[in-house]
């Protein structure tokens, strides 16, 4: 009985080791890719890593900084809008500025109006007045001369009728009435010819100088709304209302790195494709009229023709690999850019990564 039952158990055992071997040993047939892996359209072709761009003349993407610091105080747009040339986009707190600007504007119309004061003399009240001291000097010169003349007289019919002092003093009144009268005939003249020349100027200059001053102050009050330079669509904004922004950026909490305030680029219809040819493949580039090349959407099979648009002349450092200012590499490469056709259906955005071939 005992035979039995450990035969038994030997042969489960060495059935259940062989059903174990059996299941361990199968393999599972590998699963299908999700999408083909990248390949060349082309029998002989330059591989390039790419990048999607919106179509600029020139350079990239339009990055635009405030060109004075200060707070946020509103956002005019949203991301993805589309916008005129000199549509106001981002607002800056410009309270201080605005209270310096009106300050200027002050002092300059106080200028001014002190200017407008000299050109207008003289003043009719104030000529009047000199004309009627010039004729109280006139009858008090003449009554000063008439005075004189009795006491001359009287002392020649008879010399002990007036003293010599007496006649001394009527000589002397007679002489200050004179000298009175031509002070007063002066000071009219000078009240009618009006302000003196070198003061108007000098006043000219101060109205000038500060008018400019007021100008500056606004020129530089508009520089705390930022507006689109160019038509376009904003593509990023990298700040919000209350943060602070600068002529170097605003501040990116998780790269720790300045980005521009907003960047804008052109409608996404037509989109540029900027591909990086390593230098050690530039020779193998074909010329200039014989460049044909595809893109490759990664995580997709969508491949997609491109129209060559020109070369960047400039074999540069690539330094595009990431968003680190810190970065070195050692690899130089020359920028080709292509044109796409945005497919429909497919989503394809301005700094998407893309896998190009170029055709030899």
């Amino acid at each position: 009985m005992k035979n039995w039952v450990l035969f038994l158990l030997s042969f489960v055992g060495i059935l259940g080791g062989c059903t174990a071997a059996y299941l361990f040993a199968k393999t599972e047939p590998p699963l299908a890719p999700v999408y083909e892996p990248v390949s060349s359209p082309y029998l002989k072709a330059v591989y390039a890593e790419g990048i999607v761009e919106s179509v600029q003349t020139s350079g990239e993407n339009i990055n635009l900084y405030p060109e004075v610091p200060g707070t946020v105080q509103q956002i005019l747009v949203i991301e993805g809008q589309e916008v005129r040339k000199g549509t106001p986009l981002l607002r800056i707190d410009d309270s201080i500025q605005k209270a310096t600007a009106n300050q200027q504007r002050s002092a300059a119309d106080a200028a001014g109006a002190i200017l407008g004061e000299l050109r207008a003399q003289p003043r009719k009240e104030t000529l009047e007045i000199a004309e009627a001291q010039v004729v109280s000097a006139q009858a008090a010169q003449k009554t000063a001369t008439d005075a004189l003349a009795k006491q001359q007289a009287a002392y020649k019919l008879d010399p002990r009728v007036v003293s010599r002092d007496a006649l001394d003093n009527a000589v002397n009144a007679a002489a200050q009435a004179q000298a009175n009268l031509e002070v007063a005939e002066k000071q009219r003249d000078l009240t009618k010819a009006g302000a003196w020349v070198f003061d108007v100027r000098n006043q000219e200059k101060q109205y000038a100088a500060l008018s400019k001053a007021y100008e500056a102050s606004s020129a530089l009050l508009s520089k705390y709304t930022l507006r689109a330079p160019t038509d376009g669509v904003v593509l990023s904004i990298s700040t919000i209302v209350g943060a602070y922004v600068s002529p170097q950026g605003a501040y990116e909490s998780y790269s720790q790195g300045m980005n521009p305030v907003i960047v804008l680029g052109t409608p996404q219809e037509t989109l540029h494709v900027r591909c990086y040819v390593d230098e050690i493949l530039i020779p193998k580039l074909p010329p200039v009229a014989e460049l044909k090349a595809q893109m490759s959407i990664r995580g997709s099979d969508i491949k997609v023709p491109l129209d060559f648009v020109r070369i960047q002349p400039l074999v540069s450092p690539k330094i595009e690999l990431s968003n680190q200012r810190q970065e070195r590499v050692d690899v130089r490469v020359l920028p080709l850019i292509f044109k796409v056709q945005k497919p429909k259906d497919v989503n394809l955005y301005p700094g998407e990564l893309v896998d190009v071939y170029i055709g030899q």
